[in-house]
């Protein structure tokens, strides 16, 4: 375990569970109940105290919020787990449970197709408000062996009303920037944790919005491998400028990361987000993200710098006709998209080789519309046409190959 980090402990302050208990009575007392606390009560084991601390009821705990199928829901989308240690949301006094922060790589259920609204509940961001105004900034900022703050807590939780509250808390203090142990600021997390409210709060607040984890990824990074469109539209929502065509530490930018989430989706495989049940991230969802960014700038002929793979190149080989349809639209990027080079493999080498796909010969036909060159060679020496698989249906492309290399000029090609 990490050794604690922060301010000396004294005694206790009034922690985050009893700043949400205050909310809760308070709520009780106006005779509505608040949707920010309408939780069920954690099991006796989550809410142990800290050593010599008073006894804590369990029912003054703070749990996840309800899903919106009924059931408590952690930051992953699936069931709420027991807390890894945090100690009073990084404040020092009891311990209370929290969602666990989207370290990993799976994401909640997105929570809809708006566009965020610009405020919370005016009642609810009052109430927040008044339950942290005047706190100690040290409580705000203490980190616990995972290095969250409060704030980071909150993001994870998808409390907006508190999250709001305490980010304009410690903006002034250089809170919305703190990392935690994997490098995520609270605008990351909330990125991760299908949170485009938050997220937009926090970049209209100042939080900056091309801060990068550990593994070099920005919040649009994380929007688009774990297929959220709503945070993509939060960012645009906003008005704060980002970096579009930032890369993770594998050279890939975030169009290149939504291409690749939504092939494995096509394919039925692993995708880094999404939580279980009905909730989950959709193809659809993942195609969206693709039309974003694009909508954002985002530069299609950019080229990973790995394997130099350009979006197109990763739509082919992932044998993904609706995206290469999608691509090729640009306004005035099929010219120069359509043979640009990977390693020396253009596109259609990559089509030749896909082997018992169907969407083979419709990418065929499609990049070679677009003025694809069956001409063009790899670093092996090999034409589109040496690639194809035997038989049948490799036969008729292999022929459809050769007959369009005599009539084509091929243009300018970026290796």
């Amino acid at each position: 375990m990490r050794p604690q980090r922060g301010p000396p402990r004294a005694a206790p302050p009034q922690t985050v569970k009893q700043l949400l208990k205050e909310l809760r009575q308070q709520k009780s007392r106006e005779g509505a109940r608040s949707p920010v606390l309408a939780v069920p009560s954690p099991r006796p084991s989550d809410c142990a105290p800290w050593p010599g601390a008073p006894a804590v009821s369990p029912s003054l705990c703070a749990v996840p919020p309800v899903s919106p199928h009924g059931s408590p829901r952690g930051a992953h989308g699936g069931r709420a787990s027991a807390p890894r240690g945090l100690q009073a949301a990084a404040i020092p006094g009891p311990a209370w449970p929290h969602p666990p922060v989207p370290w990993g790589e799976f994401g909640p259920p997105l929570l809809g197709r708006e566009t965020p609204d610009p405020y919370p509940e005016p009642h609810e961001l009052a109430a927040a408000r008044a339950a942290l105004g005047g706190r100690d900034p040290r409580e705000l900022l203490w980190q616990d062996e995972e290095g969250d703050t409060l704030l980071h807590v909150l993001c994870a939780g998808r409390l907006r009303a508190l999250a709001r509250a305490a980010a304009e808390a410690l903006r002034d203090l250089g809170g919305l920037e703190v990392r935690e142990h994997l490098g995520k600021t609270p605008l990351l997390v909330a990125a991760a944790a299908a949170a485009p409210e938050i997220v937009r709060d926090l970049l209209v607040l100042g939080a900056n919005p091309d801060a990068a984890d550990h593994r070099g990824r920005t919040a649009l990074h994380l929007a688009a491998a774990y297929g959220h469109p709503q945070i993509l539209q939060a960012m645009i929502s906003s008005g704060v400028p980002v970096n579009v065509e930032a890369r993770n530490f594998e050279g890939q930018t975030p169009l290149h990361c939504a291409v690749l989430a939504h092939n494995a989706s096509l394919q039925g495989g692993h995708t880094p987000a999404g939580g279980s049940g009905g909730g989950s991230p959709t193809p659809q969802d993942r195609f969206r993200c693709v039309e974003l960014l694009l909508q954002m700038g985002a530069d299609s002929s950019s080229q990973d710098t790995k394997s130099s793979q350009t979006a197109l190149h990763l739509a082919v080989r992932g044998g993904n006709l609706a995206l290469a349809h999608l691509l090729l639209r640009q306004p005035g990027m099929a010219p120069r998209l359509v043979n640009m080079k990977a390693h020396g493999n253009t596109p259609l080498h990559m089509a030749a080789a896909l082997r018992g796909t169907p969407s083979q010969e419709p990418l065929v036909r499609l990049l070679l519309a677009w003025g694809a060159d069956p001409s063009a060679r790899n670093l092996e020496h090999d034409l589109p046409q040496g690639l194809l698989p035997p038989g049948s249906p490799g036969d008729q492309l292999r022929l459809l190959l050769r007959s369009r290399r005599g009539s084509h000029r091929p243009p300018h090609t970026a290796e």
